[in-house]
Order: structure tokens, then sequence, then C-alpha cells
């Protein structure tokens, strides 16, 4: 008793977290039914004091499966929704009808929330009352706690427990609920997803790609506005920065909205770079720069460094060697009215660092005077090869040096799976630069990609010694 009763209690939370276990319904009922002396109807009525026989005990032992899809949907690929369904039993409470709404704001806890069912229906043997569903893992045992016992005395409700059966279908169980039942007992199961405007992007296992194409359709299923599913099939490629992708399921549609701090967006998926997850960055990066400030933005993408930017009254020179990222980063400069402010390239990184940015550069810096407040920014969002690039910045510019408040200051992006990422960027920029950044500099941590891999982003103004070369006397 103690085992199935006030454990049970303890360790509800563990018990909805369980996958299902192999006994069946089937055999509780018929348990009841030796008990009962006969097979129960719609509801039946259990009287307060027969919470502790052990009937009770072993409905205590079946819990771990009333929010699991039927067994035999173990291993299925091709979705078959009508395979979930199945009847559970929930505890209920009658209640008067005018009393519904309260009792339901004092035990909203205890209240049976599942996806697409009702917590009230009505009750069959009584037309003036209803039956109130409570959660079977937040009443073990079918046994109302002190605390639920008290509301129902303070709203003069009555206290027996009610059995109540209940089907469940496809519809009222989670995306990782179904995709638990489904994938073998053991496996990660994968719910998880990037959202891109109608677009679901997932990154899916070797163990999951035999049931791709149902997982792909259980996160449309489950997830309103998504009515496709891709999963990556290649890594990034480091030139373009797009990858090979499936369509799992949906329509094959990949031209997309997206809108990312009060900014939209229009791209094609499968030809161009978007990851989600980097708005926090694109916005850090936007806060550092002020009205009149230049902004290079030399991997621009779409645009998500240089439109904001653009939108902060800054000029904006970008550039990005993918032809589509570029058709899209220009649309995109349309799509928000900032045209005239961003000049955009389709060039290699390395040609638009000794092209534009050293023409603007070596026109700008000379003329600036200390009080001019004007900042140049160069961002360098290219995790793989940024770092790589720096090696342009050496005596890019001949001549003497502007003041230090001028010197352009570069945000440059990289991966690292060093145990110390932010001494490993820091090295390989100094090693690019050929020069130390020792209290020059500030790295940023981006976000973890993957186990032992973290990206980052290291700030630094380029020391004058390495950005100009002074000429010969």
């Amino acid at each position: 008793l103690w085992r199935f009763g006030y454990s049970a209690r303890l360790l509800k939370t563990n018990h909805f977290r369980t996958a299902a276990s192999n006994t069946s319904f089937p055999a509780v009922w018929m348990l009841l039914a030796q008990y009962s002396g006969r097979i129960p109807g719609p509801f039946v009525v259990v009287k307060k004091n027969t919470f502790s026989t052990m009937p009770e005990t072993v409905e205590d032992k079946a819990d771990p499966e009333l929010y699991s899809p039927h067994p035999g949907v173990r291993g299925m690929t091709v979705l078959n929704r009508e395979a979930f369904k199945r009847t559970v039993v929930v505890p209920a409470l009658k209640v008067k009808k005018e009393m519904v709404n309260s009792l339901l704001k004092s035990l909203k806890p205890s209240v049976l929330q599942r996806p697409g069912l009702k917590r009230v229906v009505e009750d069959p043997e009584d037309e003036d009352k209803r039956l109130v569903l409570l959660d079977p893992h937040k009443i073990p045992g079918f046994s109302l706690g002190e605390s639920e016992q008290q509301v129902l005395k303070e709203l003069r409700v009555d206290p027996e427990v009610s059995r109540y059966k209940l089907e469940l279908t496809y519809e009222n169980f989670r995306s990782e609920e179904i995709l638990r039942a489904v994938l073998p007992e053991g496996q990660d199961v994968t719910s998880g997803f990037s959202r891109v405007g109608h677009i679901a992007h997932l990154n899916l296992r070797d163990h999951q790609l035999p049931y791709r194409h149902l997982i792909g359709q259980v996160i449309i299923d489950k997830n309103p506005g998504i009515t496709c599913a891709v999963n990556k099939t290649s890594i990034i490629d480091s030139t373009y920065r797009n990858f090979e992708m499936e369509v799992l399921a949906g329509e094959s549609n990949l031209v997309t909205k997206v809108k990312e701090n009060n900014t939209a967006y229009e791209l094609d998926f499968s030809k161009v770079y978007w990851n989600p997850r980097l708005s926090t960055e694109h916005s850090r990066i936007v806060e550092l720069l002020k009205p009149g400030d230049v902004l290079f933005d030399v991997f621009a993408g779409i645009g998500p460094f240089a439109i904001p930017a653009a939108k902060k009254k800054c000029r904006v020179f970008a550039n990005d060697l993918n032809p589509e990222s570029y058709n899209w980063l220009l649309h995109n400069c349309r799509l928000n009215k900032v045209d005239t402010k961003v000049r955009a390239f389709n060039m290699d990184g390395r040609e638009f660092l000794r092209g534009p940015v050293w023409e603007e550069l070596s026109k700008e810096l000379p003329l600036m005077k200390e009080e001019q407040k004007t900042a140049f920014h160069v961002v360098m969002n290219l995790p793989a090869l940024a770092v790589e690039f720096l090696d342009v910045f050496r005596h890019l510019l001949v001549g003497e040096p502007c003041s230090a408040a001028a010197l352009p200051t570069v945000h440059c992006y990289g991966f690292s799976k060093h145990e110390d990422p932010a001494k490993d960027i820091q090295e390989r920029a100094e090693a690019s630069l050929g020069a130390s950044l020792d209290g020059r500099c500030s790295t940023y941590l981006v976000r973890n990609v993957a186990p032992n891999k973290e990206m980052l982003c290291i700030s630094f103004q380029v020391p004058a010694d390495v950005l100009y070369k002074r000429p010969c006397p």
C-alpha cells in the first residue's frame, strides 16, 4: 500500500514522464469487475472508504500508461491517427452546474488539462449536474488530498470521487508523447525544431531517420501555422552557407516570411542561410550602433544586421558571396524601405574588405577629427572561416594613423571546441592579425552549437600598427 499509495503521490512527476508499461487496461477492468461484481459502466461512484483497497493500487500501477497512446503504435513509420485511440479511467467530481466555474478556479492545478479535451462533461445520471474531470497524476489512487478536500468543503461540493471512462485520440496527445510511443524504447525522442516562417527545420539523428516522415507530419499536426517540415541532410556549406535538406511532410514551398526584432524578411530557406537562434545576437550588435555610424557587413546574408542598422539611420555596406543571398538582401532592403541606405555587394569577403571597405576607410578616416563621434563597425559573421579573413586588416591602409577613437571596431565570429573557447578564439585572431589583443578585446559567448562546440564573437578595435603601413621617408 505504501509503495502504490503514498509513494505514488511523491513520485507523480516521474510517473508522468515514464514511457508506457506493459500493463493493459482490459486487465485492470477485469480486476475491478472481480472486486465490484460487475463491469463498470461509463462512470462508477467509488465510496470514500474504499480508496485504499487493492483495486485502487492496480489503478496506481497503471498510472504511467494514462497519457500514453495505444502500445500497438510502436514501430509505426506511416502515420495512422486512428491507431492512437485508447480508453483510460480518470477521477471525476459531481458538481451542480452553477458551481462548475468556482470549482475550476479553486482546483485548477488538479483539473485535467489535455490538448483538445473538455474538462467538464455532462453527467449521464443527472442533467442538472456536471462531471469535472481531474488529472489522475495529481489525484493518485483516486484519493483527494487535504488541500482538495478543504476546497470542496468550502464550496460545499460532495467529495465523492467518481471514475470516468475517457476516450483519448491522436488529437489529445502531445507530439513528444506520440513520438515516444512510436520510436523504439530507450531511444532519444526529438520533438524540438527551429521555426522559419511556416517551415519546421529538424536535425534528426540516424536512429530517427526511418521514422522521419511520420515525425515531420506529427510536428505539422501539433504546431499551428507549420505547413512544411524539413530535415537537414548535410552540413552547412561554408562557401554559400546553405545546406541540402529533405522535405519530410507538408507542402514543398520553401519560400517563407519571418519577423525578427520588428523587422520583416522574406527568403528561400533552401538557398540562403537563416538561423532564428541568432535573433538576440543580431539585436545585441545593432544596439551598439548609433545613428550616423558606418557598418560594413562582410557576410551579410539576407540582411539581419544590415537592415536593422539602416533603419537606425546608419550608413551600411553589405556584402554576400551567395548570389541568392545577395538578391534576397536587395529584396528585403526594398521590403523594409531602406534600399537607399544600404549599398549591397555580391563579392568574396576578401575582395569586399580590400575594395569597398578600403575605399571608404581611406576616404573617411583622414578627415576624422577628435570631436567627431562617427564609429566604424565591421561585422564578420561566418563562424567557420571569418577568423581567417582577419589578415586582410594587416597594413590595409597607408599613411599616418587616425585618432585611436576612430579606428574601426571588428566583431568577428568563430566556433571553438577548446576547453577555454575565449582564449582559443583570441589566440587565433591574434595569429591572423599578427599582433597581440591582450587588454584590447572582449569575447562574447553567443550560443552552444553542439556538445563541446561553442559559437563566440570577439570584438576589438583594429590596432593602428596593424591597420596602417607607414610610408617610407
